[in-house]
């Protein structure tokens, strides 16, 4: 008597694949261990990024493998196929994939979930993706971690006033969440290499800029938290420039839309994300690239195909007409939610529709300071600092007494100031989605986390 096997094939383990695949493995224990459904997780490496801490990654406080959850340690009744998905065949039901070497795969499935996540969103500024450095990933924190390093390093040894203020001179684009964080925790690491390098002459000092269009930072989050992020960047030394963006990008600086040129080095680029081109390439309804789902996160017109986080035009139930925004949280979320519905598509349970209201954001803005609105109470310092903190330890899937230890180690001792060498920066492209950048020997095709 042959034993008919459902295999439901979950492409990326960002946020939302994580918990899809975490959800499947729980709902379906019983058929996974009587043999009777495979749950295969299709992704680029063997960890889920907990993106949210990546900045502190960058900023010398946590260790790599922290922010790295094991997708085969976590996962124990999830089967891990490591590969980059570059095609869906919706009628003959089967993905096809790259693994890490180049090699050729392809999976069969019964049950499909997309949710490859999100790539950097470029814009048409001449010189951005030659010069600038992108944040998605755990290989671009850590050639950013390198890169400001040998920065303060090499102007604390040279000379030429010019080269020593260039090199001390940071450029963030986008004061969205990451690019908030990313320069509050910067100017903290900054200041705290300038103050390990006893060769350091009198005279410039790490300069940080945060620049946006927008008339504020964090401009998708309430004012509260935007008067407060604000607050704290200023009183740290951050410049911060709202209503201006950069005209063109040159190895020596950026040049401003005020006619303003910028001599540095380092250009980080957060401007946010767009949806991974996988989706637009299926010959789907999608709004503005994301996947154009059913409130039950259905594929209307393929009832074995389901779409989730970043990947995927959700329904606000909360806000009729609205699609839910592209964040960890709604993509934490829809994640459980789709493991849900994909389960009682297969007779376990019943589907329902997904419906979330937005719990609060916590936004870190380096040291004991954060922005937080937990509930919708207004909380800043310490307080802010502390909830949010235990927040991440809340949210993280794993890893909790290692972070935890990190920082309690951050508060009592030095940062590490050393160079690690480990990524160059030919392989971190910041067009993800470019397939000349793609082919750099060593690059990685694409980065798909949420």
């Amino acid at each position: 008597m042959t034993t008919t096997v459902n295999r439901i094939v979950v492409v990326g383990a960002g946020f939302a694949g994580y918990e899809t695949a975490r959800g499947l493995s729980r709902v379906l224990r019983g058929d996974v261990l009587g043999g009777r459904t495979e749950i295969v997780l299709l992704n680029p490496t063997d960890y889920f990024l907990y993106l949210p801490l990546l900045p502190q990654v960058a900023a010398g406080i946590l260790e790599p493998r922290r922010v790295t959850v094991s997708l085969q340690g976590t996962l124990p009744r999830v089967r891990l196929v490591l590969g980059e998905a570059d095609h869906v065949d919706l009628a003959g039901r089967r993905v096809t994939y790259t693994d890490p070497e180049g090699g050729r795969g392809e999976l069969a499935y019964d049950r499909l979930v997309l949710s490859v996540g999100s790539v950097n969103k470029l814009l048409p500024v001449p010189g951005v993706a030659e010069h600038a450095h992108g944040f998605r990933g755990m290989p671009e924190a850590l050639y950013l971690r390198d890169h400001i390093t040998r920065q303060i390093e090499m102007a604390a040894v040279t000379g030429d006033m010019a080269q020593r203020t260039a090199r001390c001179t940071f450029v963030v684009v986008g004061a969205g969440y990451t690019g908030t964080e990313v320069a509050a925790q910067g100017k903290l690491f900054t200041d705290a290499l300038v103050r390990g390098q006893r060769s350091w002459k009198s005279g410039a000092r790490p300069r940080w800029l945060l620049l946006d269009v927008a008339p504020r930072v964090l401009p998708e989050l309430d004012r509260h938290l935007s008067t407060t992020a604000d607050r704290v960047l200023r009183r740290r030394g951050v410049e911060v420039r709202t209503g201006t963006s950069v005209k063109e990008a040159t190895r020596d600086g950026v040049l401003l839309d005020d006619g303003e040129f910028i001599d540095t080095r380092t250009l980080v680029w957060c401007v946010g994300v767009r949806p991974d081109p996988l989706v637009s390439e299926l010959g789907l309804t999608v709004e503005r690239g994301r996947l154009l789902v059913t409130p039950q996160l259905g594929v209307p017109g393929h009832p074995e195909v389901f779409a989730c986080g970043d990947a995927a035009a959700v329904p606000d139930l909360t806000r009729p007409g609205k699609y839910t925004p592209m964040t960890a949280q709604h993509a934490s979320r829809q994640g459980r939610a789709c493991a849900r519905n994909v389960a009682a598509s297969l007779g376990h349970g019943e589907a329902r529709a997904y419906r979330h209201h937005d719990l609060g954001f916590v936004v870190d803005l380096g040291g004991t300071s954060a922005a937080a609105n937990p509930l919708g109470i207004p909380l800043s310092g310490a307080l802010a600092g502390a909830v949010t903190r235990g927040y991440h330890l809340g949210a993280m899937p794993g890893n909790r007494i290692r972070v935890a230890a990190d920082w309690l180690l951050e508060a009592v001792l030095p940062r590490q100031a050393v160079q690690l060498g480990l990524v160059r920066s030919w392989s971190v492209p910041l067009d993800t989605a470019s397939p000349e950048l793609a082919r750099v020997p060593g690059g990685p095709a694409k980065q798909r986390e949420e």
